[in-house]
């Protein structure tokens, strides 16, 4: 009686062992395959991450360079199956990947530092430039990273308000204002940077006797002689809507446009160029 108990209770614990195992190589809660990429067969996902802005590094296919793409980011970790072990090699897992980028028009580029299998792609679909990267650590093909990151320029939720500005002046004499917004190449202030204007003129209304310099930069994409006009236009604009919208005295406001000339930062990476497309006001 002992034996036959044993051996049910043997059985039973196979069971629920099998199925613990088929469940831990489900894909994770919440998780499924990004719109770019199905997945290899086989696989499944263990974890799966998602941010509204964030950055990751990726090897650029053209330039073979490193550059830092800011946007929407994602983060995928796929695991082979147990049956399927050993079917794929990283070569295979990174070919089948940029066969599909290929396909929709994308480049890319393999490189296999220190043993390693890194796949860097990048392509521009429906209007938006879309870098996707596949990083293998000396897994033989049994699992892979998968990032991908839809470039994008993040979405300034905070504006300096007049306070900040009036510190700011106060103490330096400028103040950078990183809240007015304009399309590529355009001077048209966007509506998206009334909150910014408005705090401006909290500013000069909280001073009457404050007289400022409106002063428009940009990063040193494009010629030296464009960037000079483009943001001597975007301060006249900037002038134009404080002066019409907000109605600040004209007397009170000088616009000036300096282009590339005045960086804050190393135009080198995205992250400086954006910091060097601003406006500032400068105490006259």
């Amino acid at each position: 009686m002992k034996n036959i108990i044993a051996v049910a209770f043997g059985v039973v614990l196979a069971v629920v062992l099998m199925g613990s195992f088929a469940f831990a190589q489900q894909d994770a809660k919440g998780c499924a395959d990004p719109p770019l990429f199905t997945r290899l067969p086989g696989f499944y996902l263990r974890e799966c991450q998602k941010k509204a802005f964030d950055a990751h590094n990726f090897i650029d296919p053209v330039t073979k360079k490193q550059v830092s793409v800011e946007g929407r980011w994602y983060f995928y970790l796929y695991i082979v199956k147990e049956g399927f072990r050993g079917q794929k090699s990283m070569l295979q897992v990174a070919r089948n990947y940029t066969n599909a980028i290929e396909k929709i028009g994308g480049i890319f580029f393999i490189e296999n530092p220190n043993g390693r299998d890194n796949t860097w792609m990048k392509v521009s679909k429906e209007g938006k430039e879309i870098w996707a990267s596949i990083e293998q650590d000396n897994s033989g093909g049994n699992a892979y990273q998968l990032y991908i990151v839809e470039k994008a320029a993040m979405k300034q939720e905070v504006t300096a308000d007049a306070k900040f500005m009036a510190d700011g002046i106060s103490s330096t004499g400028h103040v950078a204002i990183y809240g007015i917004y304009f399309d590529f190449n355009k001077s048209d202030v966007k509506p998206e940077s009334d909150p910014a204007l408005q705090e401006i003129s909290r500013l000069m209304s909280g001073n009457s006797k404050l007289k400022l310099f409106v002063v428009g930069h940009t990063d040193n994409v494009g010629g030296v002689d464009f960037n000079m006009k483009l943001s001597q236009a975007r301060a006249t604009a900037v002038f134009k809507a404080l002066t019409a919208k907000y109605k600040i005295n004209p007397q009170r406001l000088r616009a000036y446009g300096v282009g590339q000339l005045a960086p804050v930062a190393s135009n080198r990476t995205e992250d400086g160029r954006a910091k060097n497309r601003r406006v500032e006001l400068v105490e006259q």
